[in-house]
């Protein structure tokens, strides 16, 4: 049986999958939840507790980097990083999760 090394490479790689899977339910987009719980799409809820499912795994694959001591953080924006470390996907987290310093419109 070929078994997987577990690395920083395999870490990181899962990191990015993590991190894809919580930006794509913040913007409402398909993950593999949708294929588990296809019958959840019709509840109001849904969507709430798709972002807190891939919060979660998110939080889970930074602390393991974290006690492994990879640098997770290179792979998030100081601002994403800072939520992160903070633990509790708020409303802000919700709403900023994107933003960047450099991407503020001005409204004439």
């Amino acid at each position: 049986m070929d078994q997987t090394k577990l690395t920083e490479e395999f870490f990181l790689n899962k990191l990015e999958a993590s991190k894809t899977h919580f930006e794509r339910a913040l913007e409402c987009k398909h993950t593999e939840f949708d294929d588990l719980y296809p019958y959840m799409i019709e509840h109001p809820q849904f969507f709430w507790y798709k972002r807190y499912v891939a919060w979660s795994e998110l939080l889970t694959i930074v602390q393991l980097c974290t006690d492994l001591e990879y640098d997770w953080t290179q792979h998030f924006t100081p601002q994403q990083a800072a939520y992160i470390e903070k633990r509790v996907m708020s409303s802000t987290v919700l709403d900023h999760w994107f933003e960047t310093n450099d991407s503020k419109e001005h409204v004439g």
